[in-house]
Order: C-alpha cells, then structure tokens, then sequence
C-alpha cells in the first residue's frame, strides 16, 4: 500500500519515474489510487523502493526533512481547487492574476496565456485562421480576424480547441490602436479565444474602449450614404473627420494649417468634400510612414474646432 503521509510532490515523482500521465487538477486521494495501483502491477519497483531505502539510511544520518512550507502550501492549493464547472471557478481562475496583468480587473492577453496554460495545460498551437484585413487604404478601415488555441487538456494527451473572432474599427478602438487593425484584431480574438476556455465572465482588457461606441455607431448610419454608389461630391464624412483628427493629434500636426495647405482654403472642416478628405487621409498615411512633416502644419491644437 502506498503511503498516505507522502506529499503529492513525491506521488507525482513516483508516476513520472513511472511514465504515468498525471490528470491536471487531479487531487491528492487520485495520485494515491494511481500510485497503488502502479505498485500492485510492479514487484520489480517494490524491491527497488525497499532497497533505495535501505541506502538512503546507510549514506545519511539525518532524517528525511518535512515538506517547506511553500510545498504544503502548494499541495493544499492543489487539494483545494475547483472543478472548472462549478460556480467557485471564476473566482479561483482570477485570483491566479498578476497586479500587472489586470487593467481595472479585466485580464490583458498576455496574462491569460500564462493563467490558461497553468490551469489547462499546455499550448500546442495558437495563431490566426482567418485574417479580413482592412481594403480601405485611404481610411482607418476594419479587419476582422477569427483566432484559435489549441491546448494539450489538462496535459492529459488529448487536445482541445477554442476559436473566437474579433472586428477593429475607429469606432470601436482607441486611436491609438486602430491605426494597425488587424493586428489589434488579432490580439483582441486571441483574447476572447482564451476566455471562452477559462470560462472566465469578463472582458479581456484589450476588448475595452474608452470612446462612446454607441454613439460613434448611430452616427455612422446616419451619415451612410442611401444608395450603392459613394458621392465624391458630398461633404466629408463624420468618419472621415474624425481619422483626420485622431491621426493629427497622434502625428502632433495643426488640423486646420493641414487641411489649408493646399490650393484651396477651408474655414470649417465640414466644407471639405469626401474626394478631397479621401487625399488628405492618404497624406496623412504617408506621414505615418515616414514621410517628413512640414514644419509649418506641426503643433497639433486640440481646440482646432473653435
């Protein structure tokens, strides 16, 4: 019989000299039963375990030392944690957080990876399956990318799979990150793939926008066109002023010295015609490229609408 003081650090020693494959989340009685039984079906490793004893006791005269206190610690953690279909998981998956890797308590991608991996087990496969990148080259545009995981379960052997898909747009993101939509899209769906697995109920930090989405979104259909074709002639677009100013502020550029320094002259932004803030937009785009600036648009006002 397997000895019930032993610590779930030394029965997990005794099945992986044994080759066993240990169940993630497996508690203390389960590596007992799994030990017992590797014992029962081994006379070879009992007489090799009676004769390691007897030469551990020759070699040294000091007793076999307790377990620290970070093993017991660790051991009554093991012993203690939930099944991931009860109702304490959520609260057991969050409390495995880092401080910085919480964003007002919403868990950031890189911190799921390392939560999801230590409580379900390896990754074995993780990346993009589909990539819709944005087709707008003149406009923030949006991308839409479906994104899969692939766990070795509870290192058991078999694998399991997540996949979830996440769309960026400059409605639904912070300017900082929609100038590179897909790859902000990519993050975000990586994100929500790892939550469905930890069944975790909140966001991922990266899903979190600090704009008024619902806002930014009626004034969208409002300012749609009503027919198939795009008027070039109609005055620039809700969307299009607000690219213009968010690349602006991030490229420290004046709105209204840039939007002027062209041939024609603008009072109000909104007298710009969509063909012309198409141009402007692909400039803007060449700065953000590397393009030099002009000295003489620098100096981003935030007041510029005044």
């Amino acid at each position: 019989m397997t000895d019930t003081n032993k610590t779930i650090k030394e029965l997990k020693q005794i099945l992986s000299e044994h080759n066993c494959a240990i169940p993630n989340g497996a508690k203390k009685q389960d590596l007992i039963k799994l030990t017992e039984t590797i014992m029962s079906n081994d006379e070879d490793f009992v007489d090799a375990q009676s004769s390691s004893v007897a030469t551990f006791d020759d070699m040294f005269d000091e007793p076999v030392r307790d377990a620290t206190k970070e093993e017991k610690e660790q051991e009554s953690n093991e012993e203690e944690s939930p099944s991931i279909f009860s109702d304490g998981w959520n609260d057991y998956a969050m409390s495995h957080f880092k401080s910085n890797e919480l964003i007002d308590g919403n868990p950031v991608c890189a911190g799921l990876r390392r939560v999801a991996e230590l409580l379900l087990g390896e990754i074995i496969d993780s990346g993009p399956v589909q990539v819709f990148p944005a087709t707008d080259n003149n406009g923030p545009g949006r991308a839409t990318v479906v994104f899969k995981v692939t766990f070795n379960w509870m290192n058991s052997g078999q694998t399991k799979s997540f996949s979830e898909v996440a769309d960026v747009w400059h409605g639904n993101t912070d300017d900082l990150f929609c100038a590179h939509p897909a790859a902000t899209a990519s993050t975000r769906a990586e994100g929500r793939a790892l939550r469905k697995a930890l069944k975790l109920r909140c966001l991922a930090a990266e899903e979190l926008a600090k704009k008024n989405i619902v806002d930014i979104v009626k004034q969208a259909v409002a300012s749609a066109p009503t027919s198939g074709e795009y008027e070039h002639n109609k005055n620039i677009s809700s969307q299009q002023v607000q690219f213009i100013d968010a690349r602006c502020n991030q490229l420290d550029i004046d709105v209204t010295k840039f939007i002027n320094m062209g041939e024609n002259t603008y009072v109000n932004i909104n007298d710009i015609t969509r063909e012309s803030a198409k141009k402007m937009i692909k400039v803007l785009n060449t700065y953000q490229n590397g393009s030099e600036i002009p000295n003489k648009v620098k100096d981003y006002n935030m007041n510029w609408r005044e």
